[in-house]
């Protein structure tokens, strides 16, 4: 017979781990799924500056491996699996996972969103020494140093123009002949005296995989075919995340990008109504900030909520 669990966390980074350590204390025993990148993105990220309490930063995996050992300390248990189908029309929920079905009385999705990369290998072999996903993250990093922006919409208009605090120049390629990005953001970055536009542009190949450190980026035109070299210390993708939520589609609601839609941050609905004992939290549902301690404030919340629902059902 199956066991019924009280808290299945779905998702292994900031978020889940920090639903895990306040579920894990407050006697849940949740069971953490570490899904299909374990750690989720700061799993990649090298030095962590902007998380509070680590004054001279903390590398991305040890803060992960910390908050693991934290959670696990309090009980919680984890297993590597992800999830392939969920059913959440009955109570308790039914979960088929790549290690089994599991059965649980709350649910805390905490998938997160992937973000979109080019897939060159030497772009794969460089992230987190130049290449990022995240301006936010990662841009003091590039004080009075050139790079390059690769996008055509708004969040590459928003790298661009947020980059321009620390870099010296700031290179924007686009594959496209004309930008998607709405017109008030292009206006503005087009505005700044700081980013260069580059269209009809891909990169073929990110430079300095053998020093660990972007040397530069092998650029094509794809009207004539000509290439050439583009020199700059970092290359940042603006080109948008997926989030992990797509085995959900039917069961509660998502926007029309596939994140998790919520009210109060946390609470999942399905046709507006909220979705008692299922809840969301981190990047799965937040396209605007898209931060570690944001990610841990909602993980936060959503464990909370999950003991709550608990003890007013019975547990």
């Amino acid at each position: 017979m199956t066991e019924t669990r009280d808290t299945v966390i779905l998702g292994s980074g900031c978020a889940g781990l920090t639903a895990a350590i306040y579920s894990a204390r407050a006697n849940l025993k949740p069971l953490v799924l570490e899904g299909h990148e374990p750690g989720g993105q700061l799993s990649i990220t090298s030095l962590v500056e902007n998380f509070p309490g680590w004054p001279e930063g903390i590398q991305g995996p040890e803060l992960i491996d910390n908050m693991k050992k934290q959670a696990a300390r309090f009980g919680a248990d984890f297993q590597l699996a992800h999830l392939n189908r969920v059913e959440l029309g009955t109570h308790p929920f039914r979960l088929h996972t790549s290690a089994g079905e599991i059965v649980t009385r709350t649910l805390v999705i905490a998938s997160g969103a992937s973000a979109r990369w080019l897939g060159l290998p030497s772009e794969q072999a460089l992230i987190g020494h130049g290449v990022s996903s995240c301006a936010t993250c990662d841009g003091f990093f590039f004080r009075d140093r050139p790079i390059a922006v690769i996008g055509g919409g708004d969040s590459a208009m928003e790298e661009a123009l947020f980059l321009t605090r620390f870099a010296s120049k700031v290179t924007l390629l686009h594959r496209r002949p004309q930008f998607r990005a709405s017109k008030i953001m292009l206006e503005r970055a087009m505005a700044h005296p700081n980013i260069e536009f580059r269209t009809n542009t891909v990169v073929d190949e990110v430079l300095g995989v053998e020093e660990k450190e972007v040397k530069g980026l092998k650029l094509r035109d794809v009207v004539t075919g000509m290439t050439e070299t583009l020199h700059v210390d970092g290359m940042f993708l603006g080109i948008g995340h997926e989030p992990n939520a797509k085995m959900f589609a039917g069961q509660i609601d998502l926007d029309d990008e596939g994140y998790v839609l919520t009210q109060g941050n946390i609470f999942t609905t399905r046709h507006g109504v909220v979705v008692p004992g299922v809840y969301a939290c981190g990047d799965v549902q937040d396209r605007r900030y898209r931060q570690a301690i944001t990610a841990a404030g909602t993980g936060c919340m959503a464990a909370l909520e999950a003991e709550k629902y608990l003890e007013e059902h019975g547990r």
